[in-house]
């Protein structure tokens, strides 16, 4: 500071020669002085070391509404939640409520990799939060189910009494078709709580997948002891008694099932199966209709409809029911690959091939112009009139023209080939 002063009196000197006004001169020389002394009496104060570093301004963290955010999620406006929770989750990035609901908010909005890397970040912070590794054991079940594993052995170590977990774990067991273990895991869950249907039926579709029909039988009895109406527990006794083929056993739950009204597809299939190989064909058939009554519009509902009665000798109204199931067995764009094969045979000349495609495609889809083409194949391609004859007096009995092509060719045919023209072409030459 000393070796400043100079340089400060040298600045008043040069500006007191430059200066011929002295009350100004006096006047600004004054201020001058004035704040070097103060500049100087500045420096001169010496630092005082308190021991801390020096403070620094801290960001306060974004404020979150939690009553807010619930609302987002009641009212299933997860978007909204989403740009609410953003700029909280920036400024506060280790906040594990927020990290939470920020998850939630992306898994209820089907963003699965945003959603996992919210709960990855939780179980970074604390490795046994249980929301946050069940929502990342959910995540992953389905294509990454090893890692999924990982998550719930996590789960099991956390909470070992817990049964969910252990059922968890054997679902996911299954999910990779090692059976065993899988039976291992439901059994220790069906073991800590035998009363809950959910580890009931666990456990039994496991044993029967592996074809244990008799133990898995007696642990659904027992659920059913308990609970004779519950829908879950009444399918897996259908399913074991159909594949086990004790099709007795499968009538008295699937006719409780019926008494609910409830609809299960599978379940009722299997019963209606159950009462077709007892022969008793009219409960097969009642079943079936159940199904059909019920918005069921399934092929094979209508084919073991068909069958019933078939064994009642009602052919024709199996046959019906035959009709329904082509129609719903074959894609209605084959058409158009019955078409183009026509084509393709014809312009090879394979003629016979491409009459049988043309005739294929008007039984399948009831287009009458593969009437018209058929006769047209047999009439100029095989020289067949009596075919030709055949299909065209089966096209004007179908017909219905509706483009100008379309009427063309019907002219042509009525003309050609009608009743009227078929009795001249017949007619005894050189009458009058």
């Amino acid at each position: 500071m000393v070796k400043i002063i100079p340089f400060f009196v040298w600045i008043f000197s040069l500006f007191a020669s430059c200066t011929s006004n002295r009350y100004t001169m006096r006047m600004t020389s004054s201020l001058l002085l004035l704040n070097i002394l103060i500049i100087h009496n500045t420096w001169a104060q010496p630092l005082r070391d308190t021991g801390k570093p020096p403070a620094v301004p801290v960001l306060k963290p974004y404020p979150v509404d939690k009553s807010k955010v619930l609302d987002f999620f009641q009212n299933q406006q997860f978007e909204e939640a989403l740009s609410y929770l953003q700029p909280a989750a920036i400024a506060d990035s280790s906040n594990i409520s927020i990290l939470a609901w920020m998850g939630y908010a992306n898994y209820m909005t089907d963003d699965k990799p945003a959603a996992e890397n919210y709960y990855q970040r939780i179980v970074q912070l604390d490795s046994n939060n249980v929301p946050a590794l069940y929502y990342l054991v959910t995540l992953n079940r389905d294509d990454a189910y090893v890692m999924a594993m990982g998550y719930a052995a996590r789960l099991i170590t956390i909470q070992p009494d817990k049964p969910l977990w252990w059922r968890t774990m054997g679902d996911l067991f299954r999910r990779s078709n090692e059976i065993d273990s899988a039976i291992f895991y439901h059994h220790r869950a069906y073991e800590l709580a035998p009363a809950d249907w959910r580890n009931t039926v666990a456990l039994a579709d496991a044993l029967i997948e592996k074809k244990d029909y008799h133990q898995a039988d007696s642990i659904l009895d027992i659920g059913l002891a308990k609970d004779s109406m519950n829908l879950s527990l009444l399918r897996s006794r259908i399913h074991s008694a159909y594949l086990n083929q004790n099709y007795a056993a499968a009538l008295v739950p699937g006719e409780r099932i019926i008494r609910q009204n409830q609809p299960i597809l599978n379940a009722i299939t299997w019963l209606a199966l159950s009462y077709y190989n007892l022969k008793r064909y009219d409960e097969c058939i009642a079943t079936c209709q159940y199904l059909l009554d019920n918005g069921f519009d399934v092929e094979a509902i209508y084919y073991y409809q068909a069958r019933g009665y078939a064994k009642l000798k009602k052919y024709d109204k199996s046959n019906q029911l035959l009709e329904v199931c082509l129609k719903k067995a074959i894609s209605h764009t084959a058409e158009w690959y019955y078409n183009d094969l026509a084509e393709n045979n014809e312009a090879l000349k394979n003629y016979k091939s491409a009459l049988a495609n043309s005739d294929t495609s008007y039984y399948l889809f009831r287009d009458p112009l593969m009437l018209y083409n058929c006769g047209r194949i047999c009439e100029s391609l095989l020289k067949n009139e009596s075919m030709a004859r055949k299909y065209y007096r089966q096209y004007l009995s179908v017909a219905h023209p509706q483009s100008a092509e379309e009427q063309k060719a019907y002219n042509y045919v009525r003309r050609r080939w009608g009743a009227k023209s078929t009795r001249t072409a017949n007619a005894p030459q050189g009458s009058k």
